[in-house]
């Protein structure tokens, strides 16, 4: 069962791409924007990735950290921060536990195949460890946007 707003962010400890493993509980006292996305290197991905990269100071202006999440391993993360200049963790959810748990590990269509797979999302987590906000099924374009006005909005109440 995914977890829902106003919950407390599911505590699964994953390897960093800063060669260390995290879990979300370990950013508590700063907001988290957690994304999932399929896979790194792809065009829409690789976009988003650049998108929050574009965006990082603003978000770090709010208090925010970024985290990014795919089921690719850490060597793959590696060459994706190397090539694009990710500023931000990326997390390596191979056996997809995180992805479950927030209820973005999906069954997919492409070309008439089907396949377990993520689906785009991000959810915003407050600085107590809670979620806030969810954006499931994402769009790229205009996203990163929308999610660092949401943030802008909530934090100035």
């Amino acid at each position: 069962m995914p977890v829902l707003i106003g919950e407390l962010a599911p505590d699964i400890e994953l390897p960093a791409s800063n060669g260390k493993t995290v879990k979300l509980s370990d950013f508590r006292g700063k907001n988290v924007v957690l994304y999932f996305y399929p896979k790194d290197m792809t065009p829409g991905c690789t976009t988003e990735a650049c998108d929050f990269r574009d965006a990082y100071q603003e978000f770090s202006d709010v208090n925010t950290v970024i985290l990014g999440v795919s089921p690719d391993p850490i060597n793959k993360h590696e060459k994706f921060i190397e090539k694009h200049g990710l500023p931000f963790l990326l997390l390596a959810d191979e056996e997809h536990k995180l992805a479950e748990a927030f209820g973005v590990w999906k069954l997919k269509k492409n070309f008439g195949k089907e396949y377990m797979g993520i689906e785009r999302s991000t959810f915003v987590i407050d600085k107590d460890g809670k979620i806030i906000k969810e954006w499931r099924n994402v769009k790229v374009k205009g996203h990163v946007e929308e999610a660092l006005q949401y943030l802008r909005e909530k934090l100035s109440l």
